[in-house]
């Protein structure tokens, strides 16, 4: 007999689990965050984003305003269009490249993954 074990938050200090229930709650934040820390002067359309990420428009115009509300990305109308750049907010940039720079660790990125998935309601299943 095959048992399903439960899904559990894996261990990452508090800020990090805030940081990822609050502001970058799926995957496709976390590729838009990566976007504006690599490219932090870019102002630009969702529809842009999208094709440069390589993602669904609807999806990533989603996704931005809830980095907008995560006062990790500012919006501006510019020209009668909707346009996105990287916040101002010094606190906000602090712990997006914290989180970039933890990043670079196995080790964290694996628990962050993991966190990720937990916050989406994936849990495991098995189809033998």
């Amino acid at each position: 007999m095959v048992q399903s074990q439960s899904v559990s938050s894996p261990d990452i200090d508090r800020v990090w689990e805030t940081f990822l229930r609050h502001r970058v709650n799926s995957f496709i934040k976390w590729d838009l965050v990566r976007f504006f820390y690599d490219n932090p002067h870019t102002v630009d359309t969702a529809e842009n984003i999208a094709t440069t990420i390589g993602r669904d428009a609807r999806t990533v115009q989603r996704e931005l305003d809830g980095l907008v509300s995560a006062d990790v990305l500012d919006a501006n109308i510019v020209g009668g269009g909707r346009v996105y750049r990287y916040s101002n907010n010094p606190e906000s940039r602090r712990l997006v490249t914290d989180f970039m720079r933890a990043c670079h660790d196995r080790e964290f990125r694996v628990k962050a993954i993991q966190h990720v998935i937990a916050g989406l309601g994936f849990t495991p299943h098995h189809d033998f």
